[in-house]
């Protein structure tokens, strides 16, 4: 299928964030006959976790997956029992909102240190303590790999090989990958890697472009179609092995995409979906 279903858009609510609260970003999915979201925990929390559960049930909005979890790495070990115990809280949330899966950004490296192997052992061994407490509640896990250059402070898993290795130490139970082409076109191995993940693991696939020239590697993130990214030909890889989720759009856009008025955003997103993704 080459045009994409429409009704499988998602808006990732950090898209229209600096303009709407969750409420507003909830109504405006409804309003503009976007059947998916994902919003972010900040914005739950100011919300209130009943509240939104109340309207996401009331708009007849599914929850592609939940922002976020992660942030494993730490210089002590009572800091990375506060990280576990907060991604607990995340694992329950993502529960009541009836979320498709929990995304996971993992971490970098800890405040003072250059361990970057001692990073994503911290990773795995976080992910493991997590897996136990989310498998027997059903609630599964997406490993996020981001752009090299989150490596120190984001991500240290960076590639979808890595989080592909990672899964198989783990184990593949209510564990898998969120795909996000603003981190991972570049990748030469994304094919290899999307075939060794197969259908059972591809549980998110998060879509923007890539502005070139970029002015900020966080908060410049292109509307599709403005960039350099293929995602229309990667969007059919990741469905050709039987993926039939959402197509999420998430787009940190401090110079443009937050400065617009988000209902316009709304009306890209949805028009820029069909003709690009």
């Amino acid at each position: 299928m080459q045009i994409p279903d429409p009704h499988k858009l998602s808006l990732n609510t950090a898209t229209v964030r600096q303009q709407w609260d969750l409420r507003q970003i909830i109504e405006g999915c409804a309003r503009h006959d976007i059947r998916g979201i994902s919003p972010w925990r900040d914005q739950v929390a100011a919300l209130g976790l009943k509240e939104t559960a109340r309207l996401l049930k009331l708009h007849q909005l599914s929850v592609s997956g939940y922002c976020r979890g992660g942030m494993f790495p730490a210089a002590t070990a009572a800091q990375r029992h506060a990280s576990l115990t907060d991604n607990y809280r995340a694992v329950d949330e993502a529960l009541a909102l009836n979320a498709a899966c929990l995304v996971l950004v993992v971490g970098g490296l800890p405040a003072g240190s250059r361990d970057l192997a001692g990073a994503r052992q911290q990773v795995h061994d976080g992910l493991n303590a997590l897996l136990e407490y989310a498998r027997p509640q059903g609630m599964p896990l997406a490993i996020e790999p981001l752009h090299p250059m989150y490596a120190a402070d984001r991500a240290c898993i960076n590639s979808l090989k890595q989080a592909n290795d990672l899964i198989d130490v783990l184990g593949e139970e209510g564990l898998g990958l969120a795909v996000d082409l603003y981190h991972t076109w570049w990748d030469a191995d994304f094919h290899h890697e999307i075939r060794r993940a197969g259908q059972k693991r591809l549980l998110a696939f998060h879509i923007c472009d890539w502005l070139n020239p970029t002015q900020d590697l966080l908060e410049d993130r292109g509307m599709m179609g403005d960039g350099v990214i293929d995602i229309r030909g990667f969007r059919m890889a990741v469905e050709a092995l039987g993926y039939q989720g959402f197509h999420e759009v998430e787009i940190f856009s401090r110079l443009n995409w937050w400065t617009k008025d988000p209902d316009e955003v709304l009306r890209t997103c949805k028009l820029r979906h069909q003709e690009q993704g």
